[in-house]
């Protein structure tokens, strides 16, 4: 099966999300081939930048396919002009929520006006977390069809054995509004440790420094699932996140993690604090959340299921 990716980068978020459905696609017989175009490296013209420059860019190719699979809204505007016997869209988190969150009213109803449109044009529709299936549902009608994103443990292979820093604790992801990272930057220096902010790092130094950690924060004000809480998972760091958009999907409070609500810095500062004192349920948490990971994200447990969902594009 011959398949194109679109993506507006295939590295972090949903793009690195895409990278590796594609290289993992590839080791089973699947011919992947990656689509990406310039973009204009200002966020509020990096979207709209993107979608033109791919738009043009597929419009151009000559190329046949037997499916073209575009990650995220911006992505289908060159979805629909690729040559492909089959259209398909993944969403992680609401697009018009997050773009409303983030840009004028004005962006946001453009956004939302595109968002109704563009989901309409795929044979068939993908995310990567429930809630997301649930308000798309509830908003347009429409079916997605739920799968997770795999954690490929191979590549934590080549992450050495580091020491394990006492109180440490880290934050990892983008300095944006939405990952609530200013909100743990308030609560600093109430803290019983010290934060290290990871949102530049490469993967692999990214995962040194989780690796040497005691709790992962991931403080959000919205979200699909982080990929960075499985990889804490996997590494055995104990994780404290908000309860938004697809966290409570794979957190079980106090049972794999600590779930507080979003934008409440002293219930935050009050779950770091408890947790690093508490090194027993540190432990627990641990032990349970890689237990979970190894159990149902790995790609041994969901590879099967992204080749039927290819497969099962041309039945019927």
């Amino acid at each position: 099966m011959k398949i194109l990716f679109i993506a507006p980068t295939f590295e972090g978020g949903i793009g690195g999300h895409a990278l590796r459905v594609a290289e993992k696609l590839r080791e089973v017989g699947f011919d992947v081939k990656l689509m990406s175009a310039p973009h204009i490296p200002i966020r509020k013209l990096k979207n709209p930048s993107f979608a033109l420059v791919s738009s043009i860019k597929a419009i151009f190719s000559n190329e046949k396919f037997d499916v073209v699979h575009a990650f995220n809204v911006p992505s289908a505007f060159a979805m629909k002009y690729i040559k492909a016997r089959k259209r398909v869209l993944s969403v992680h988190g609401i697009y018009s929520d997050q773009v409303d969150a983030l840009h004028s009213r004005t962006i946001a109803s453009l956004a939302k006006l595109a968002e109704s449109i563009v989901l309409k044009w795929a044979d068939r529709l993908a995310t990567d977390s429930k809630i997301v299936q649930k308000v798309y549902k509830e908003k347009y009608g429409l079916d997605f069809e739920f799968l997770f994103a795999p954690l490929d443990i191979e590549k934590f292979n080549g992450i050495p054995d580091v020491q394990k820093k006492e109180n440490k604790i880290i934050y990892i992801g983008r300095d944006s509004y939405e990952k609530g990272i200013d909100i743990l930057r308030g609560i600093e220096s109430k803290l019983n440790g010290h934060v290290t902010f990871c949102t530049n790092l490469s993967w692999r130094d990214a995962m040194i420094e989780l690796k040497s950690s005691s709790i992962l924060v991931v403080p959000s004000r919205m979200e699909s699932i982080p990929q960075v809480i499985k990889e804490a998972f996997y590494l055995g760091i104990p994780v404290i996140a908000t309860n938004v958009g697809g966290i409570p999907e794979i957190i079980v409070n106090g049972q794999n993690g600590i779930l507080v609500p979003p934008q409440d810095p002293e219930k935050l500062t009050s779950a770091i604090n408890d947790l690093l004192n508490n090194k027993e349920m540190a432990n627990r948490l641990s032990h349970s959340g890689h237990e979970y990971v190894m159990k149902n994200l790995t790609w041994d447990a969901l590879l099967p299921k992204y080749v039927k969902f290819y497969e099962d594009l041309f039945k019927n």
